[in-house]
């Protein structure tokens, strides 16, 4: 079988796959790219979009709620069926006409199919009609194939149809009870969306309740999902489910109770979409998640690269921040050092450098729209401490900010910066209150810019907004008189 030859060959056309493919013909390479489902990946159709789209009304609505004038206007009920026409605009219909066009227009090609690994640059496609197209790449094969839903093993679960993401964010239907198993990001979204419908809401949270983040921000969240009339199970573990004849399903749990819903959603983490990739071809195990250098090419467990170094991995398929954002990073940095490498031209991937995805690893942003909104940066007391930094946590009450008093009547939040005081810099960031999202980039700029705390007292944040937080922290940083916490010391949190 004749081979089609490109520069670069990517499989997966998510955002990931997207943006490496166009970094490499902006620098002068020719690509193609390997799709089997929708061009524009999970974030476009099952996550990212659509799901924002399922939150913002309510989020809309409550904030309208907020305020005098605006909630003696407010008549009537969430409109589920707009919601969901909105939503389903924002998936286009599940149809990725427009996504093919970019690509067309951004002159890369398109391969409809299943693309496995044949050995080093080389990928056999399975197209939709069976048959069978081969390509080769001059300098680099990337993957971009994300992750999906893991499904646990508990006993009948698998069985019973649950529900993952995918289904749960394009359901035509809104069920009158919910079941969740799990509570990190994914299942407290939706347990915030299904509740604003009127859903009848259960989340079964054995790890906890967004286990990650900072404890003052989950708590927040948790008071809102109670007092949305979310149930929330804490510590709980499913042991068996079962789906009835009348189609409800039965939740048994390991203290006794049986949990009782119309539709159970899995919401337990994620797993690499790497099990049929062909990587044993490259002397790789099948199934796991890409280790990646700085560069983001595939090395082994050494730190060696593979398959001649012409094999990268960019986005949530090297586990390394499971964030279509992060990915995208990951993408242009790739992209340009392929580019880079092809045309012999010097390579910068030293910490910080145009093709390395440092931000990984100290200065990943992520917000979670749930009510509140959780929006962080950088480290969590936890997570610094875990990694040997000193650092002294200053938290402030959001509420007493004048932008956020303004903001909303009986504004609730909380915001906290981590300092590294060897460093004298931020280390890590989290708000936690209505409408906190806009205000990450700000510490993600302090962070992976490494601001000095008495530079920032420079960054004069304009009155009344509630960007005037950071003054506040400051002035609470300035007369803080606790000493840091290092790693072997106990933990303290600091009064609020």
């Amino acid at each position: 079988m004749s081979a089609d030859v490109y520069d670069v060959i990517v499989i997966g056309a998510g955002p990931v796959g997207e943006n490496v493919a166009d970094r490499a013909v902006q620098g002068g390479l020719t690509a193609a790219i390997v799709e089997a489902e929708l061009v524009g990946g999970e974030c476009s159709y099952w996550a990212c979009m659509p799901t924002k789209a399922l939150l913002r009304d309510a989020a809309a609505l409550r904030a309208a709620r907020s305020l005098p004038g605006a909630a003696a206007a407010v008549t009537g009920r969430l409109d589920t069926a707009a919601v969901l026409q909105r939503r389903d605009r924002f998936a286009a219909h599940w149809h990725d006409d427009g996504q093919v066009s970019w690509l067309q227009s951004a002159g890369i090609a398109l391969v409809r199919g299943h693309g496995r690994l044949a050995g080093e640059r080389t990928v056999t496609v399975t197209r939709p009609d069976g048959g069978a197209t081969m390509l080769e790449a001059r300098h680099a094969v990337v993957i971009a194939t994300g992750t999906s839903a893991a499904v646990p093993p508990i006993p009948g679960l698998a069985d019973a149809r649950p529900w993952t993401s995918r289904e749960a964010v394009a359901a035509e239907r809104i069920p009158e009870r919910l079941a969740i198993i799990g509570g990190g990001v994914v299942g407290a979204e939706l347990a915030t969306a299904y509740s604003a419908f009127g859903t009848a809401v259960t989340l079964i949270a054995r790890d906890g309740l967004l286990p990650r983040v900072e404890p003052f921000a989950s708590e927040q969240v948790a008071t809102a999902l109670a007092a949305d009339g979310v149930r929330l199970l804490i510590g709980a573990e499913p042991t068996e489910v079962t789906r009835h004849g009348d189609g409800t399903v039965s939740i048994v749990l390991a203290a006794g109770e049986t949990v009782q819903a119309d539709e159970v959603l899995v919401a337990t983490g994620r797993r690499a979409n790497t099990g049929d990739l062909g990587l044993e071809t490259v002397g790789l195990v099948p199934g796991g998640w890409l280790r990646v250098d700085e560069s983001l090419r595939v090395v082994d467990e050494s730190g060696v690269p593979v398959a001649g170094g012409g094999l990268y991995a960019a986005g949530d398929v090297n586990g390394r921040a499971l964030l279509t954002h992060q990915g995208k990073y990951q993408a242009r940095a790739a992209g340009d050092v392929i580019a880079a490498r092809a045309r012999g031209g010097e390579v910068d991937d030293a910490p910080w450098g145009r093709h390395a995805a440092t931000a990984d690893h100290v200065a990943v942003p992520q917000v979670i729209f749930t009510h509140p909104e959780i929006a962080s940066v950088g480290h969590t007391l936890a997570s610094a401490t875990a990694a040997g930094l000193g650092v002294r946590p200053v938290e402030y009450d959001l509420g007493a900010v004048a932008g956020a008093s303004l903001h909303a009547d009986g504004y609730t939040g909380c915001v906290s910066m981590l300092i590294d005081e060897d460093a004298g810099t931020i280390a890590g960031f989290t708000a936690v209150g209505p409408d906190t999202a806009e205000l990450v980039h700000a510490a993600t700029v302090a962070i992976a810019g490494q601001v000095p705390i008495e530079r920032l007292w420079h960054a004069v944040p304009a009155y009344p907004t509630m960007s005037e937080l950071w003054l506040r922290l400051l002035e609470t940083a300035g007369s803080d008189t606790r000493t840091r916490i290092h790693p072997t010391e106990q933990l303290v949190t600091s009064d609020r």
